[in-house]
């Protein structure tokens, strides 16, 4: 990377980049559209979908503080031909990781029902069913999640973007394929699309950890796992940045949520009272 072009630096770097990031957001796009088209599960299912959906943009707004971090930390270190603080900066971030997604868990868990509510979750029974179901089994998967979203640019940080790309990949590939044996054949509900989801994140964490064993140019030594202040701090530091940047995506999600469990209920009334939908309430909805 030392003495490479620029340009071909670009290619090979930026365009597995953004392909990551595109399908790390087919994730939630895929549970909604098997969802929306779920007869049993209805809109009530896409509200419960967008209570959770919040929830796990905090854990990624975590990881990617950590593993952007690290990267631009790592890239500072081999830079410098610092190769000990880049192996030491790996390691940290590894068990920061570790221990946030653990931490994070065990809050969501805990407070599972409170943290529904605020979300609005509790607009409706039916969505707040819905919600705490899919909840629970998404909240399994918050270590596995944040672990590969953590690696993923320190596998990029390693020199091999394109590993990076396919990790997350197959985990929406798998994603995509067990949301519809769960939703449609099994007929598993919330349920079926958050384990669908879980275990696609499992599998891009299993690719993470595998890579960890074999890192082609940083490859941290048993020392190096051990948390260092300063280190922490400076990875922090610079991926902080990253933690805002995701940490506001929740934001313009609350409104849809009402939006979204009421419109079958308003749906309902309507045609109860043989109400006229005009084109001033199509619009609202």
């Amino acid at each position: 990377m030392g003495t490479e072009h620029i340009g071909k630096l670009m290619g090979q770097y930026a365009v597995p980049c953004i392909i990551s990031l595109l399908v790390g957001a087919l994730y939630n796009i895929v549970d909604q559209i098997f969802i929306a088209n779920a007869n049993y599960l209805g809109s009530y299912g896409n509200a419960a979908n967008t209570v959770v959906f919040p929830l796990t943009v905090v854990a990624l707004a975590i990881a990617v503080m950590v593993g952007d971090g690290c990267c631009a930390f790592v890239s500072m270190a081999l830079g410098r031909n610092e190769m000990e603080k880049a192996k030491l900066s790996v390691g940290n971030a590894v068990v920061l990781s570790v221990a946030s997604s653990l931490v994070l868990t065990a809050v969501y868990l805990i407070f599972a029902d409170s943290i529904i509510a605020m979300f609005g979750g509790t607009v409706n029974e039916e969505t707040f069913h819905h919600s705490q179901e899919y909840f629970f089994y998404i909240t399994l998967g918050i270590p596995f999640y944040m672990f590969g979203q953590a690696m993923n640019p320190i596998i990029r940080a390693d020199g091999n973007p394109k590993f990076a790309m396919i990790s997350t990949l197959a985990g929406a590939v798998i994603n995509i394929i067990l949301d519809l044996i769960f939703i449609f054949i099994f007929k598993w509900g919330m349920m079926g699309a958050a384990v669908a989801t879980v275990i696609g994140q499992v599998a891009t964490a299993f690719l993470a950890v595998w890579y960890l064993l074999n890192m082609k140019i940083i490859k941290p030594a048993p020392g190096d796992y051990a948390l260092r202040g300063s280190v922490c701090g400076r990875m922090l530091t610079l991926g902080i940045t990253s933690f805002f940047r995701r940490s506001v995506w929740w934001r313009p999600w609350r409104l849809s949520t009402i939006c979204s469990a009421n419109m079958e209920r308003w749906m309902l009334c309507l045609d109860r009272h043989n109400t006229r939908r005009s084109p001033w309430l199509w619009s609202v909805l």
